[in-house]
């Protein structure tokens, strides 16, 4: 367990995407690794709202290293994960987030090219192109959420993928959970990373 990016023992994820993407599967997932991570307190929740397909949505993930007693919406994140780079803008993605804070973005554009300022760490993977190289596909769209936990995982450090692979062989049946780790393993070591101005790599 990585534990040296908490704050106060606590961390925050919100999560970003459209109805039927999975936002909320991978919040629930994320908690699972990290209690196989040894994370003491682990939460996820949907924001309820307009909840048609395609229409923007958010989860929330909270890490703790003890029990954790809060279950308010997320406001200022320490991370925030988004499975369309076009929500960085229209959903304000970054509200809240805390300076030094982690923004992880499914794009094939490079951390630099995001026009995010420097007081974010960001990483971004084209997780739509590695569902597309795996072929995880449902009625002909890329599926990226588990995608992006192999992303989450790269930057954050606070599961590993054998975590990872744990909690996804819970969430799906065998068949389907081989195909879900693989493309979380293909985005993992596709992620490209650039730290926050004046932080230096762990």
């Amino acid at each position: 367990m990585n534990t040296t990016a908490l704050q106060d023992g606590l961390c925050e994820f919100r999560w970003h995407g459209r109805g039927g993407q999975g936002a909320i599967s991978s919040a629930k997932i994320l908690a699972a690794a990290a209690y196989l991570a040894g994370f003491k307190g682990v939460t996820s929740a949907p924001s309820f709202g307009a909840e048609r397909r395609g229409a923007p949505v958010t989860a929330s993930t909270r890490l703790s290293s003890e029990p954790i007693r809060i279950y308010s919406q997320v406001e200022s994140p320490d991370v925030v994960v988004v499975l369309d780079d076009t929500l960085v803008r229209t959903a304000k993605a970054t509200a809240g987030l805390k300076p030094g804070g982690w923004l992880i973005v499914n794009t094939p554009r490079d951390p630099d090219k995001l026009g995010v300022g420097e007081e974010f760490c960001i990483a971004t993977a084209d997780a739509t192109g590695a569902a597309m190289d795996v072929g995880l596909l449902v009625s002909g769209v890329a599926m990226v959420n588990t995608a992006m936990l192999g992303a989450v995982a790269k930057a954050t450090g606070f599961v590993s993928l054998d975590e990872l692979k744990e909690a996804v062989a819970e969430a799906f049946s065998p068949k389907a959970a081989q195909k879900n780790f693989e493309v979380a393993k293909l985005t993992f070591q596709r992620t490209k990373i650039r730290l926050a101005a004046g932080r230096a790599a762990d």
